[in-house]
Order: structure tokens, then C-alpha cells, then sequence
């Protein structure tokens, strides 16, 4: 898998840009959800952004570990988003692996109170299968913001900045939705898998077993993700064209 993925990113884009199928007719819901902005709504409580980052083992001439990613996102970050659903506001997933300070890095970023991230911070910190992480070395390290004060408070403050206001605000609502629906394949596919006797006890093998459901994530992404993911979001905005900008080095 290459480091950055940029030619998976260039090819998604293409195939975003040029779906033409019909989508598929909608239904109104019986009972509408609560659409007014998050803001409106937590007026007056103190909540922020949170991030909590783990720095994965990459060895120099090696691949990233991606699938470590996914054992921290079922594993370790799944049990805190169930106990704590009716206290997290927002949350998504983050991940990366460049050359760079930071390295491969997974991050589990939400908004809620100072109260709640602390609670959350210590659930995680007692986590089993983290513990044996970082004893192996699969984990270099687990990093936690500062919940004395709160630097981002607004909805919007963990976006690119070069985003317009009205995409910075809405943003979060969707990458949060891509982050369940990612987490939802993998509890699914581990769960198809451990019930075929697959599911190892020791770490060695946990690791592998995880190797194998990143293998089957990517997989659909690959052959479904065209449909259901980009033609549909291309739907929503109407089949508008979307301008991408392409930066290349070249040498002849």
C-alpha cells in the first residue's frame, strides 16, 4: 500500500467527477431529527475539541502498519464511543503516515466537556489491549490534550482554515458519519471472521487477524466504494462538477 496514497486519491476523485448513474429516489422521514446547529443547541456549556493520538511503530524501508489503525478504532476507541454516546457531541477518526515528526499516527478527535474528555482519557489510558500495545512496541506512544483549558471551541476550530465557513460548520457532521460507517465494516467483517474460529487471543495473532479485516475493508472500498460512497455524495449535490487542482512534479 503506498505511504500517502495519492494515486488511490487521484483515481477517487476521477471516478467521483465523472459517475453519471441515476441515484436513487428518497423518502421523507416520519419524524424529523433535531436540525438545528449543534451551537444552538450546547448554547451556553463549556464544550471543545479533544484529541487523543497514538504514534504506531513504523519501521524505516516498511509499509505503515494501517491495520493497527483499526485494531485501536475497535478495540480501544469503540467501548468508549458506546459508554459515552449520550456525551459526545461530535467525534471522527483520524489517520496518517508520512515521513515526517509525527509519522503514523492515529487520532480519535471529539467534542465534548472537559469533564467528559478527562473520563475518557482515563478509560483509555486503563485499556487492556492499549497496555499491550505500547509493552510490545506496536505503540510508541499515546498522547492526550490538555482539558485545563479549552484552545478549540467551536464547532468548525478543527477544520482547514482555507475552507469556507459554511463547509468548516458542516464538515464534521459528515466525517463523522464516514468514521461510523468505517468502524461499522470493521466490527462487521471481525465479527464474520471470528465466527469462522478466527478469533485469536494473543497479540501476534490479534495483529494478524486485524491484517486480514483492513485486507477485507479495502477491498469493498475498492469495488463498492464508487457507488455507494462517491456516486451517492456526487448525487446529493446535484451532479455538480467539482473542481480539483492538481499538483504534480515532473521530470523529463
Amino acid at each position: 500500500m503506498p505511504r500517502i496514497k495519492e494515486s488511490a486519491y487521484l483515481l477517487a476523485a476521477a471516478v467521483f467527477i465523472t459517475l453519471v448513474m441515476a441515484g436513487c429516489a428518497s423518502v421523507r422521514p416520519a419524524n424529523l431529527p433535531d436540525l438545528r446547529p449543534i451551537e444552538d443547541r450546547v448554547e451556553g456549556t463549556r464544550n471543545g475539541w479533544w484529541n487523543v493520538r497514538f504514534v504506531v511503530k513504523w519501521p524505516q524501508d516498511a509499509e505503515p502498519s494501517w491495520h493497527v489503525d483499526l485494531l485501536l478504532a475497535h478495540k480501544v476507541i469503540s467501548p468508549v464511543l458506546y459508554q459515552y454516546k449520550d456525551s459526545i457531541i461530535l467525534w471522527r477518526f483520524h489517520r496518517r503516515a508520512i515521513r515526517d515528526q509525527s509519522e503514523h499516527q492515529f487520532s480519535f478527535v471529539f467534542y465534548s466537556s472537559a469533564e467528559t474528555a478527562n473520563r475518557i482519557y482515563d478509560l483509555i489510558k486503563s485499556d487492556v489491549c492499549l497496555k499491550e500495545m505500547k509493552s510490545a512496541g506496536v505503540i510508541i506512544e499515546d498522547r492526550y490534550d490538555d482539558t485545563d483549558w479549552i484552545s478549540k471551541a467551536d464547532i468548525e476550530d478543527t477544520c482547514d482554515p482555507k475552507w469556507s465557513s459554511p463547509i468548516r460548520k458542516s464538515w464534521p457532521y459528515f466525517i463523522m458519519g464516514v468514521s461510523q460507517m468505517w468502524l461499522n465494516l470493521i466490527t462487521d467483517i471481525s465479527d464474520q471472521q471470528a465466527s469462522s474460529g478466527k478469533r485469536p487471543q494473543f497479540l501476534r495473532g490479534i495483529l494478524a487477524f486485524y491484517g486480514e479485516v483492513n485486507e477485507s475493508v479495502e477491498k469493498l472500498w475498492q469495488k463498492e466504494g464508487g457507488h455507494a460512497l462517491l456516486h451517492h455524495l456526487n448525487a446529493m449535490f446535484g451532479y455538480e462538477e467539482v473542481i480539483i487542482y492538481e499538483k504534480r512534479l515532473m521530470t523529463f
